[in-house]
């Protein structure tokens, strides 16, 4: 059960600003955006919940590395 709001309960709050990628077009990237080039590995775009899931998205790019660059894998991974 949700309790009701009243304007007590609220208060004033800043605004933020985050970047975000646009792709060729001008339009907003909505997606995560990893690219891989020679050796390299870039993470593009990630926006909210990108904190959320950054556990999830390090996990990936450790995935990433060790195929491309011949790194052991990672502790308890298993190929799917």
């Amino acid at each position: 059960m949700i309790p009701e709001l009243s304007v007590t309960d609220l208060s004033p709050g800043g605004a933020g600003v985050r970047a975000q990628a646009l792709d060729a077009n001008g339009f907003l990237v909505d997606d995560f955006r990893i690219v891989e080039a020679e050796r390299m590995i870039h993470v593009l775009n990630a926006p909210s919940p990108a904190a959320t899931a950054s556990i999830s998205i390090g996990l990936s790019i450790a995935r990433r590395a060790g195929k491309n660059f011949g790194l052991a894998p990672l502790s308890g991974d298993q190929e799917p």
